[in-house]
């Protein structure tokens, strides 16, 4: 099938079905940022994606533009559905012997601020790096569940009305919080199918980017279209997203990210079994077991909640600021710690096993280092300021110049 090449109506049709996200321009690079902005935050990897089985043969289905493909995938409002979601992200960050994973996992899964192997601000860092199974199920906006499958052992996310539950079978440990709100604003569950990343790469969508619909896909035993997004900038390190979008619900069934630099995906995310059938009931029980240690969340008001969205992300970092427009466009934020990399008798260890992951760079901002993955790239400078995008290093360098 040949592609439907997108025009402007396209990134216009989605923000209008979307209206929860901020029309400004921006917001939508501000979106952009959840990911080189969380990558900064917790060791360049805070993606979450998933592998999907596509099946053997495309199907024959009917002709769809770019522009209405994105209009009905903005409109889908699946309440229901139960399946299995594979998760591969790779990267290619230094292999560090482990240290990458204890690094992402938050010490063990015991690093957040509770101390408990059941937070799931510490556990769902997990889907940053490797590959997962996820399984997962929802009930309209008050029951969601995701359970993180691993060997011998079962982690999940339970949501269940004002209730959010969460349990680790390998501790025996439970975390339990009440949300506030209703409806929606009670949601838990993390980004854990193709639909969360898709709407992110669609608040992307403006005019340095191409839209068109790329031929047809099975994925999960489901027909599909093949929506294709490619930047149309140089300097990106993204080279191209594709979307496999069910042809009855225009739910997102499969998600994939490939780096200008060619190669495996960095993030590659869908189903390998779904069902739209509404789950048993029980599916959202949850009681602790006998003798489990269980953490309540003491002050849940106090706390500043998770970010759903890459605005709100970038919101809650105090001095974000974006320079440049497009996919080319650059986060950066001034941390306030002079000296670059950590030095001196207790920090010069450190310092120097960093400053080994990077490349030494110099420009009219100065002196730093360059850290570098297969998507994002992060400019630590020596007078504080962190500069981080999907960019090459050079165009990192050449924004961090304009930046002063």
């Amino acid at each position: 099938m040949a592609p439907y090449e997108s025009d402007d109506a396209v990134g216009a049709a989605h923000e209008e079905a979307a209206r929860d996200g901020a029309p400004g321009s921006g917001r939508r690079r501000a979106a952009r940022y959840a990911v080189p902005v969380a990558v900064v935050g917790v060791a360049a990897a805070t993606i979450g994606l998933v592998p999907a089985l596509a099946d053997s043969g495309d199907p024959d289905l009917p002709k769809i533009t770019a522009q209405q493909l994105v209009e009905k995938m903005a409109k889908s409002d699946v309440q229901r559905l139960s399946g299995t979601v594979k998760i591969t992200t790779d990267l290619g960050l230094p292999d560090l012997g482990g240290l990458e994973d204890g690094l992402l996992s938050g010490a063990d899964h015991g690093g957040s601020g509770d101390g408990s192997s059941a937070d799931p601000r510490s556990r769902l860092t997990e889907l940053a790096s490797g590959m997962h199974t996820l399984r997962v199920a929802a009930d309209g906006p008050d029951r969601q569940k995701v359970s993180l499958l691993e060997r011998g052992a079962e982690y999940s996310l339970i949501h269940d009305g004002k209730d959010v539950w969460g349990y680790d079978s390998k501790s025996n440990e439970v975390y339990h919080s009440t949300a506030a709100g209703t409806g929606a604003e009670r949601r838990a569950e993390p980004p854990a199918t193709p639909k969360d990343f898709a709407d992110e790469a669609l608040k992307a969508v403006d005019d340095t980017t191409s839209v068109t619909v790329d031929g047809t896909a099975q994925v999960a035993g489901r027909d599909a279209y093949k929506l294709l997004i490619r930047p149309r900038q140089s300097g990106t390190t993204v080279g191209a997203i594709s979307i496999a979008v069910d042809a009855k619900t225009w739910l997102p069934l499969k998600f994939t990210l490939t780096p200008r630099s060619g190669g495996s995906a960095v993030v590659d995310a869908g189903f390998t079994q779904v069902s739209f059938a509404r789950p048993a009931a029980s599916t959202f029980d949850f009681t602790p077991p006998k003798g489990a240690k269980v953490t309540e969340e003491k002050d849940t008001a106090a706390r500043t909640p998770a970010p759903k969205h890459g605005e709100d992300l970038a919101g809650g970092l105090g001095g974000l600021d974006v320079l440049g427009k497009g996919w080319t466009s650059v986060a950066t934020v001034d941390t306030g710690a002079k000296g670059g990399l950590p030095t001196g008798s207790q920090g010069g260890d450190l310092g120097g096993f960093l400053g080994s992951l990077g490349d030494p760079v110099s420009g009219k901002f100065g002196k730093g280092t360059v850290f570098s993955t297969r998507l994002v790239n992060a400019l630590i400078t020596d007078d504080g300021k962190v500069y981080a995008g999907l960019v090459t290093k050079e165009t990192l360098v050449k924004a961090a110049d304009a930046g002063k």
